[in-house]
């Protein structure tokens, strides 16, 4: 216990940890098969009703954490995720000299739809006339026909298409998408 007279230790500098879903679900899932295995005392006695029930919770629990660390596992290697999304939209529009960055691209999605390509405006004006905002960066269809980029789907809410549409709408009125800090 420290008085007040003495003074406080030297700070030290945090260490920040990052840890990947996956790894905390498999370390789970591992540590829930665990307490499945029994010790050579456990394995001679015949299993209580209560113990038997124990052991399908925990084994179903390490399911579900396996379960959880595949699902992550995947969402990292899919390739339909939002950081694919943009790559792909950016290989495009440098091929057709539009520009803008991966940073402006990602900036403006996270405003416009929060990253959900089936995102859909029903109450602005545009959807009050018929005509609602769709996609990662919320295009209107009239739009999207006009600034659609050869290469992508025909589709205003294919997220690549809906990116690289709304990114070179955004290079003829404001000379980038990166120049973009609001509805546009």
């Amino acid at each position: 216990m420290r008085t007040s007279a003495q003074s406080p230790a030297p700070a030290r500098t945090a260490r920040i940890r990052t840890f990947s879903v996956s790894g905390l679900c498999a370390v789970g899932a591992a540590a829930a098969a665990m307490t499945l295995v029994p010790s050579p005392a456990q394995a001679a006695a015949p299993a209580s009703h209560g113990a038997v029930t124990a052991g399908v919770q925990a084994a179903g629990v390490a399911a579900q954490a396996a379960a959880l660390a595949e699902k992550a596992d995947k969402a990292v290697a899919d390739p339909d995720n939002l950081d694919a999304w943009i790559r792909a939209s950016l290989k495009i529009m440098d091929a057709k000299g539009i520009p803008g960055t991966y940073e402006g691209l990602h900036r403006n999605i996270m405003r416009e739809s929060g990253g959900d390509p089936d995102a859909a405006n029903g109450w602005d004006v545009n959807a009050q006339n018929g005509t609602p905002s769709k996609g990662l960066l919320q295009v209107i269809q009239p739009t999207f026909d006009a600034y659609h980029v050869s290469g992508t789907p025909q589709d205003l809410t294919d997220p690549v298409a809906n990116i690289t549409a709304a990114a070179n709408y955004a290079a003829d009125k404001y000379g980038s998408i990166d120049n973009v800090d609001s509805a546009y």
